[in-house]
């Protein structure tokens, strides 16, 4: 599948690291440093435009990396760039540490992973089917 892509940073076109990697990092395309204080949250630019085929969508997702050595996530996790969608890609970062986190000009922030979806055309009914959980919900399953 191609992506058409537009990089208006300054840092290389992402790309997969491995032949089995799942996602590709976004940069932060910033011209100077950002730092995020505890529980702050900031809209990071990553300079990149793409244009997906129907059917897709792309997931922004956190780096594992940066959840666990230093307590960073993305508040709308994964967030979602639609097919439809042309404009810059931006990363809501959030520091859940305790410690001020800096923000580097092209530093890894995130990943971004396509995905394909399929649209549900939505039928409504008076009722739904019995099922075996039934209208049990959270921590109800796996219980007797």
């Amino acid at each position: 599948m191609k992506i058409k892509i537009v990089n208006s940073s300054p840092y290389p076109t992402p790309s997969y690291a491995t032949a089995l990697s799942a996602g590709v990092d976004l940069r932060a395309n910033i011209s100077e440093s950002v730092t995020l204080a505890p529980l702050q949250r900031a809209l990071i630019p990553t300079g990149l435009r793409i244009e997906l085929p129907e059917g897709y969508e792309a997931q922004v997702r956190p780096r594992s990396g940066l959840a666990l050595k230093k307590g960073i996530s993305i508040v709308n996790a994964p967030g979602t760039i639609d097919a439809d969608y042309r404009g810059d890609i931006g990363v809501i970062l959030i520091n859940l540490s305790a410690e001020p986190f800096v923000v580097e000009p092209g530093e890894r922030i995130a990943q971004m992973v396509i995905a394909q979806y399929t649209r549900a055309e939505w039928v409504e009914v008076e009722h739904l089917s019995e099922s075996e959980r039934g209208e049990g919900g959270f921590g109800s399953t796996g219980k007797k």
